[in-house]
């Protein structure tokens, strides 16, 4: 079996998960980093297990190989991840590692009978969230976009990597949607959180969470000018 087909295979197994450390990238199992990780991958092979089947990002860092340990039944959220909630208390979000949280809401209708997200919306979702995955998969993301550096002086076409691209991204796309709204994108389209995790994350009365996030994609729809 060659490394990345070996490195798929671990990785499809219950809590075995993706992690990079500098430029070494690390299959673990659970949550204690300090345990000595299963394999060591280099960038080829990384690159391999992302084209077929592909990652999706952890909460707490790190990726998770695609449609591993998935359920058949739609929109069943399955890991159940700790996390540092409002006042720093540890609270436990629902992940479903099996389809993202947005794709599960496309295929829901609201009281009118009319789908609760347009397909406008779900295509800005989609587009943040491949931002989101092409900086996190070229170096190392932090959920503080405010604190990326800014370009200061003109560079030329060809001088940001296509990570520093990405963030940039990313960060205006937050930017113009705005603080109150901005969060539950971050919950929901970044880290994959169901809408009650993401409104338990965040401090939100129950069911303003659905409303929050349809606010915040009609934004993200007109920052991309799709709208």
């Amino acid at each position: 079996m060659d490394p990345a087909s070996r490195a798929k295979s671990v990785l499809a197994r219950p809590n075995h998960w993706l992690d990079r450390v500098g430029d070494v990238w690390l299959v673990r199992v659970g949550a204690d980093r300090r345990r000595r990780p299963l394999l060591r991958l280099d960038a080829a092979q990384v690159q391999s297990v992302r084209r077929e089947p592909g990652l999706l990002p952890r909460a707490e860092g790190g990726w998770w190989l695609a449609g591993a340990g998935m359920d058949a039944t739609p929109g069943r959220w399955l890991d159940r991840q700790q996390r540092m909630g409002p006042e720093g208390r540890s609270v436990v979000v629902s992940v479903n590692r099996g389809e993202s949280p947005i794709a599960w809401l496309a295929r829901r209708k609201g009281s009118d009978g009319l789908p609760f997200l347009s397909g406008l919306e779900v295509t800005a979702a989609e587009r943040l969230r491949e931002d989101f995955e092409a900086a996190a998969m070229t170096g190392q993301v932090t959920m503080d976009w405010t604190a990326l550096p800014r370009d200061r002086t003109p560079r030329g076409p060809g001088s940001v990597p296509p990570s520093g691209l990405a963030r940039r991204r990313v960060r205006q796309a937050l930017r113009a949607v705005g603080p109150g709204l901005s969060e539950i994108l971050e919950e929901v389209c970044l880290n994959g959180s169901a809408l009650q995790a993401a409104e338990r994350a965040l401090g939100l009365p129950s069911r303003t969470g659905k409303v929050r996030l349809k606010l915040a994609l009609e934004r993200l729809a007109r920052h991309y000018r799709m709208a």
